[in-house]
């Protein structure tokens, strides 16, 4: 089932998510319609609160990407209860668009390499390193579990100039091309 998409200025987007027990009601079905979500989208990774759900979820397929960046032809993983334990000093900028922000593409400074500590579906425990452009995306997706928007990353002067596209965005100013719910008024 397709779910609607919440955009910014959703209260959900905002909140720390919480860790979800192995026990979860229909989680299965949960990660099924993300992917179903997602693809019907066009994105290549959604987090739950992006779908109205504060739990620590996310899920990333990158393949459609794979043309240009072949190593992301196997980047596909549901990551459950994720946490980032390890950042390079290095970044590389890359330029970033959201789901839950349509119309909006902004540059982003992001860590090369990152490791994650996860469980999979099967709740195993999983420890995994990413970098390049798998290292963005998963950024990217994990942010949202800690209530962190990529425009949140801009520079300062940059925020200055979305601020009010962003406010235009939260009342439903854009092109709708997929399910979403509108929040409260962007701050």
């Amino acid at each position: 089932m397709i779910l609607p998409v919440h955009i910014i200025g959703s209260s959900v987007l905002r909140k720390v998510a919480e860790e979800i027990p192995e026990d979860y009601p229909a989680l299965s079905e949960l990660i099924d319609n993300m992917y179903e979500t997602m693809y019907s989208s066009d994105g290549v990774g959604l987090a739950a609160p992006q779908i109205g759900k504060s739990i620590r979820l996310f899920i990333i397929d990158a393949s459609p990407m794979a043309e240009d960046e072949p190593e992301l032809e196997s980047f596909k993983r549901t990551f459950i209860n994720a946490h980032i334990v390890e950042k390079s000093d290095d970044f590389m900028n890359f330029t970033e668009g959201c789901l839950s922000i349509p119309d909006v593409r902004e540059d982003v400074s992001r860590h090369t390499t990152v490791t994650i500590e996860y469980v999979n579906e099967q709740f195993e425990a999983v420890t995994e390193t990413f970098k390049g452009t798998a290292a963005v995306i998963l950024q990217h997706e994990y942010d949202h579990t800690d209530g962190i928007l990529f425009t949140d990353k801009v520079s300062p002067l940059r925020k200055k100039f979305l601020k009010r596209k962003l406010a235009q965005i939260a009342k439903g100013n854009f092109e709708k091309r997929y399910k979403f719910i509108l929040g409260q008024k962007y701050r």
